[in-house]
């Protein structure tokens, strides 16, 4: 995915609706290996809650299945995707590819979550138009990005209209919540005058990603509200853990997610010309985002550091499930067996390149060491002969 530093969205959208109304979504985000699914009852004849959600998503591609076998029961959310999403790809899938049952099933197996954590025990019946899109959308992205997602990669929410807030698409229009409605009448320096634009202080791609999500849908649970209510009065009274956690978020390599990504996926098949020497660029680019992981990996303890003596329980909770998982020491001293200490991930082409050809330690393959012994001496003769 091209890095648009957050504010475009990678979202596939699977949608379908019954004869009562009731619409399934399914949104599986590319970018993220995250599956959101959401069942509602369209309560408008001008479908504005499914219009809102896919505002909110911005898809780059949407599935539905056929109006012509289903007349009486997907003709308003169609139209609504023929009328408003003319720009966005949209995919027609036979009504077979929104099965429930296999989209129940293969929410279970995907899922990070253990399914009792996720609900699904209860979900399946009453939700079952959402995870009917969910094994739609599924199907189309393997089948179109020719990969399997890895089990137990994604992460899966359920998302009902009792937590969030819907702000529709007018309204987010006239409110220039993400864009302003007149920018070119302003300057070049400040052309960016949304709200989103001006709040966007944030160290990650992925929180500029979650400040543009609770903007379009802001949160409308009390506990949750409460909790980074106290995690922000924390941040201000405590200068050091403020300017640390900003150092250690600093820390992260923006490609972090879209690596993290790569890894939930894997080819359909292994074919004999992915297997040869001449396929580099795959070596290249896996190297590179080890490198990455390493990179990411390695900046946990001093963020474990900063975060030690937090008080509130958002910053605790993170403490606790990120900085004190052993499965990352074990990933980092795995990697580390294989990957120089000293390598770090660079976003000069140049330096990136270099550390890629001696990122894997000597010892490790011998034919590698003879041609890494062969580029220096070349190396070496190049710059004698220009000097």
């Amino acid at each position: 995915m091209d890095d648009d530093g957050g504010e475009r969205s990678s979202f596939a959208v699977g949608l379908i609706e019954n004869r009562a109304k009731e619409v399934g979504l399914a949104a599986f985000d590319l970018r993220s290996a995250s599956l959101h699914l959401s069942q509602y009852i369209e309560t408008s004849c001008s479908c504005q809650n499914t219009k809102t959600l896919l505002h909110f998503y911005d898809p780059m591609v949407i599935i539905v299945p056929p109006v012509k076998l289903a007349a009486d029961s997907m003709v308003g959310v169609s139209e609504v995707v023929d009328k408003h999403y003319a720009s966005n790809k949209k995919v027609t899938l036979p009504r077979g590819c929104f099965d429930d049952t296999k989209g129940a099933v293969i929410v279970k197996s995907l899922a990070a979550k253990e399914p009792s954590a996720l609900g699904l025990g209860s979900y399946h019946k009453q939700y079952y138009l959402c995870l009917a899109a969910a094994a739609a959308t599924i199907k189309w992205i393997e089948a179109e990005k020719g990969v399997i997602v890895i089990n137990h990669s994604l992460s899966v929410t359920f998302n009902g209209s009792f937590d969030h807030m819907n702000i529709d698409a007018t309204s987010v229009q006239n409110l220039e919540i993400i864009e302003p409605l007149h920018s070119e009448l302003w300057s070049t320096s400040n052309k960016k005058r949304s709200l989103f634009q001006m709040l966007k202080t944030t160290k990650t791609i992925g929180g500029a990603r979650l400040l543009r999500a609770n903007l379009l849908q802001p949160l409308k649970d009390v506990e949750t509200i409460n909790a980074r209510l106290d995690c922000l009065d924390e941040l201000m009274s405590n200068e050091e853990l403020f300017f640390g956690l900003s150092q250690g978020l600093r820390k992260f390599p923006k490609e972090t997610d879209k690596v993290l990504c790569r890894f939930c996926f894997k080819p359909k098949t292994v074919t004999e010309e992915a297997l040869r020497p001449a396929n580099s660029r795959k070596i290249q680019m896996l190297i590179s985002d080890i490198i990455v992981l390493k990179t990411a990996l390695d900046a946990l303890p001093f963020l474990s550091k900063v975060l030690k003596d937090a008080k509130s329980l958002l910053l605790c909770n993170i403490y606790r499930t990120v900085c004190e998982n052993k499965k990352y020491e074990e990933m980092r001293k795995r990697i580390g067996d294989v990957i120089d200490e000293d390598v770090v991930h660079a976003r000069a082409p140049f330096i990136a390149c270099t550390q890629q050809c001696f990122a894997i330690k000597a010892g490790i393959d011998g034919l590698l060491d003879v041609a890494r012994r062969s580029f220096c001496d070349t190396s070496e003769g190049c710059s004698a002969v220009y000097y």
